[in-house]
C-alpha cells in the first residue's frame, strides 16, 4: 500500500506538471473558502505559475466576477455541476489561466437537504478549452470535507495534465 500524499506533496506535484507544460492556474472557490489558493501559494516558486483565485461564497460574486448566469445559479443552484462550469470557465477567463479549479458545495454541519446533502461538493476543472465536472459526496467535519474537496479537485487536476501530451 502506497502513502497518501500530502496536500503540498500534490500541490508542488502540480507545480511541475504546469512547469512543464508552461500552463498556468487560477481557482474560483466557495465551500473551500481559500484552501486550494493557500495551499498552492505554500510551493515556494508557485508565482512562476499561480496568477491567483476568487473566493465567490456569495451567489453575486459567482455573478458579478467569475460570470456565472444568472438563470443557471436560478435553475441548478450555487451547488450544481452547471455552476462549476461557469466557475472554471470565469476564472480562467478573468485571470488569464490555461487551467482553472472551481470548488462549490455543502461542507455543513447545516445546508444539506434531502437532494443536496451536506457533503455534496462539484468540482470542475478547466484545462485550455476542456471542462471537466464531477460530484461527490464526502463525509465528516465541516474542515474534513473542505480537504476532501481540496484533495480530490489537486488530484483530477493532476489527472488532466498527466494526460495531455
Amino acid at each position: 500500500m502506497t502513502k497518501k500524499m500530502t496536500l503540498e506533496e500534490l500541490s508542488q506535484r502540480i507545480g511541475k506538471a504546469l512547469l512543464d507544460k508552461n500552463f498556468t492556474l487560477s481557482v474560483a472557490e466557495s465551500c473551500t473558502g481559500g484552501l486550494l489558493g493557500s495551499v498552492i501559494t505554500e510551493t515556494p516558486g508557485s508565482s512562476a505559475y499561480f496568477r491567483g483565485g476568487i473566493i465567490s461564497y456569495d451567489n453575486g460574486i459567482k455573478e458579478k466576477l467569475l460570470c456565472v448566469p444568472h438563470q443557471v445559479l436560478l435553475e441548478f443552484g450555487a451547488v450544481s455541476s452547471q455552476t462549476v462550469e461557469a466557475m472554471a470557465k470565469g476564472a480562467a477567463t478573468l485571470l488569464e489561466t490555461d487551467c482553472a479549479i472551481s470548488v462549490s458545495g455543502i461542507a455543513g454541519p447545516d445546508g444539506g437537504t434531502q437532494s443536496k446533502p451536506v457533503g455534496l461538493v462539484f468540482i470542475g476543472i478547466a484545462v485550455k478549452e476542456d471542462i471537466q465536472t464531477y460530484r461527490f459526496i464526502f463525509k465528516g467535519t465541516r474542515s474534513e470535507v473542505r480537504e476532501q474537496a481540496t484533495r480530490t479537485a489537486f488530484s483530477l487536476l493532476l489527472q488532466q495534465l498527466d494526460s495531455r501530451q
